[in-house]
């Protein structure tokens, strides 16, 4: 399974009660480097474990794509102890669901189980964390799947190419310009040793982050860790990958004519900074993207939407969670008879003007709908497990993760306007638009 940061979940963050933590987090490091952390959640007898290793497509080698998929795929092909495909046939027969992802940042995989099969879903774990064994013969099985998926991917989703060229156009030569699934040629060319490297380069106890969340004692659910993961031996991680610097005047468009393709859109994307480059803009561009185009009360529906009915959808996003800079994104899909250039100007003159009409009354009232509807998630351990793990990864630290509703009620008028004009006129930046091949709207 493939998965790029979730939008959803990080906006679950944009909705708590100010001064009140989100999850209270437990943390513990084992001495060969593992890092534990306990949700707690005692209001039923399950619990959801998380696996995360801080490992993605972006450490791949040059030419190497897919390995970080291929590898997620080969984890459940068994170990020299656990024979092949016995690894879910376990969790089956025990009542447990378990399924893993790749993104460009990290890999995890993941378990929901009755409290009474936790020890058994990380003996499982640190075996395949140590001991992964597969033949021949599973290895080509799995890079073919991994292949079909990937031509699957492109041949059934129209969109696929027109959003991989806007990735590509947009980081250059950073490794967060390749997809997470590799090229065709690429899956193609990998090699037993190409994963099984990849495996023990990566791998190892201090590159992995272990969540539990659920009905367990933060002290029980260490002691049950180091018992498991405790033992496994130290190996060095390899070099992680490194993240250039892209050019700020960078400013490019993209026009494709698809005919598959169901309805012409416009994706903006802006190269922004991310929890890991400057921590403290985080919140003001949150706010931000709340202010401007999260559900239909933000400044450009209302504007381009209801008020101008020059679309039909529109919507902003920014995604602050990962290891290198971060995106501030719009997508918009233009109304009957309004064409993509029309409506890339209504755009432009409806951002402008949301902007100048930045006040402590607007934004005061975009941070408390954002703080106002996430205590439920205290009920769901599968959605802290997620939340807590994957902002954890990246690098952001327990307390900041708890204290994020803290930081957004903080963020004032001034702080988001700065924010858009830092991305409105400093920042690389891709637009892209792709209309049906044949609708009668000339190339631009």
């Amino acid at each position: 399974m493939i998965k790029s940061l979730t939008f959803f979940f990080i906006a679950f963050l944009w909705t708590f009660p100010a001064r009140s933590h989100l999850f209270d987090i437990y943390e513990h490091k084992l001495t060969n480097g593992i890092t534990v952390l306990v949700v707690e959640n005692h209001k039923a007898p399950i619990v959801k474990q998380m696996v995360w290793y801080k490992v993605g497509a972006v450490d791949e080698k040059l030419g190497k794509g897919g390995t970080a998929h291929l590898l997620e795929h080969l984890m459940f092909r068994g170990s020299k102890k656990i024979p092949d495909g016995d690894f879910n046939r376990i969790m089956q027969i025990n009542g447990a669901e378990s399924n893993a992802f790749t993104s460009h940042d990290y890999t995890a995989y993941h378990q929901n189980l009755d409290i009474s099969k936790l020890e058994l879903a990380m003996a499982l774990e640190a075996d395949r964390m140590q001991n992964l064994d597969f033949s021949d013969e599973a290895f080509l099985i799995e890079r073919d799947i991994v292949f079909q998926e990937r031509k699957q991917m492109v041949e059934n989703n129209p969109l696929s190419i027109f959003y991989e060229t806007l990735q590509k156009d947009l980081w250059q030569f950073s490794p967060y310009a390749k997809p997470v699934t590799g090229q065709e040629n690429e899956i193609l060319s990998l090699s037993k040793k190409d994963v099984m490297d990849f495996y023990k380069n990566y791998y190892t106890p201090e590159n992995v982050v272990i969540v539990i969340s659920g009905d367990i004692q933060a002290q029980t659910a260490f002691k049950l860790a180091e018992k498991y993961y405790g033992k496994i031996p130290v190996r060095p991680t390899a070099k992680k990958a490194h993240f250039p610097q892209i050019n700020n005047y960078t400013q490019t468009k993209l026009f494709m004519k698809l005919p598959r393709a169901q309805l012409p859109r416009i994706v903006r994307r802006y190269i922004v900074d991310s929890y890991n480059t400057h921590p403290e803009k985080i919140y003001a561009l949150s706010v931000l993207s709340a202010y401007l185009g999260e559900g239909d009360t933000s400044q450009i529906y209302k504007e381009l939407v209801v008020k101008r009915k020059k679309a039909i959808g529109v919507s902003s996003s920014y995604d602050y969670a990962a290891r290198g800079q971060g995106t501030f994104n719009f997508s918009l899909i233009p109304a009957q008879g309004v064409s993509t250039e029309e409506l890339t100007i209504a755009l432009d003159e409806a951002i402008a003007n949301a902007i100048d009409n930045i006040n402590h009354e607007k934004i005061t009232k975009v941070k408390n709908k954002m703080l106002a509807g996430l205590i439920y998630l205290k009920d769901n351990p599968f959605d802290a497990a997620y939340i807590v793990g994957s902002l954890y990864t990246i690098g952001m630290s327990k307390e900041d993760i708890q204290n994020y509703a803290d930081y957004i009620n903080q963020v004032d008028a001034q702080s988001v306007r700065q924010a858009a004009q830092e991305i409105f006129t400093t920042v690389p930046m891709v637009e892209g638009v792709v209309i049906p091949q044949n609708n009668g709207e000339p190339n631009e």
